[in-house]
């Protein structure tokens, strides 16, 4: 009986390191290093996104967005979201602003700064992770990982669903694609170029697609197969999301 005990622990020792890693998480965790691995950890990102100027400052779980513009009247705007909530000033002074209006400021910067932070925020809790096996796109492997969220935790658009495609040689995020139900609906697709290394963080600009069939249904069925589509070439390109006058630095403060 006394070498029942030691043969047990051998026994749940051999149970654990038999067990694979979730592939999904392993190919976030290798993208969020090459993209920006520590920088992410604490920095102030500016740049300028169409007509307005964005700034971005994280200090680990602590975070700051700031969005600047000028009305026709040359009033200077700015919407502030942080972990203490959102609100809007002009000239300084904070407005008494409806919820309802606050709530479209709110996610229109939100959404803004989670697309140049990516892939970093594929690791907020309320992310689920599905690794959906590999995928050729212009003679290129990749890693295909669709992500959902969780409604605790998950914002407004949390029905929303991601596809990412990772390069399998250099973990580079290349693609990803979405569907979208908040206000309307639909299918896009997105292909990374003019990636730069600014700071540590590596940001890239997008070409926009969405399926040429307008008719396409918003399903997951076919959120998935946008890389064919693409390959097929049976996506028209929608826009271009360009990021100017990009500058990260060390944040002073919050």
């Amino acid at each position: 009986m006394r070498y029942g005990l030691p043969l047990i622990f051998l026994c749940l020792i051999l149970i654990v390191s038999c067990q694979s890693p979730d592939p999904a998480q392993s190919v976030v965790d290798r993208a969020i290093a090459h993209h920006g691995a520590e920088a992410y950890n604490g920095f102030r990102m500016e740049f300028d996104f169409r007509d307005k100027h964005y700034v971005v400052v994280r200090e680990k779980d602590i975070y700051r967005y700031e969005r600047h513009q000028q009305d026709s009247t040359g009033a200077a705007i700015q919407d502030i979201l942080s972990n203490d909530g959102a609100y809007r000033t002009i000239n300084g002074q904070r407005q008494n602003v409806p919820d309802t209006t606050m709530s479209k400021y709110q996610n229109s910067v939100n959404s803004v700064a989670y697309f140049i932070l990516l892939p970093q925020p594929l690791n907020d809790p309320a992310v689920k992770k599905e690794y959906l096996g590999e995928a050729t796109i212009k003679g290129k492997s990749y890693h295909k990982v669709l992500v959902s969220f969780a409604q605790e935790g998950g914002g407004k658009d949390y029905s929303d669903e991601f596809v990412y495609w990772f390069d399998k040689d250099d973990h580079s995020m290349d693609y990803l694609a979405y569907l979208y139900y908040t206000d309307e609906t639909g299918l896009r697709f997105r292909e990374a170029y003019n990636p730069q290394r600014v700071g540590g963080i590596l940001v890239q600009d997008y070409i926009n697609y969405a399926p040429t069939d307008s008719t396409m249904a918003v399903t997951r069925e076919n959120l998935v197969k946008l890389d064919q589509l693409f390959e097929a070439g049976q996506l028209k390109e929608l826009s271009r999301i360009e990021n100017k006058n990009v500058k990260v630095a060390s944040p002073v403060s919050m």
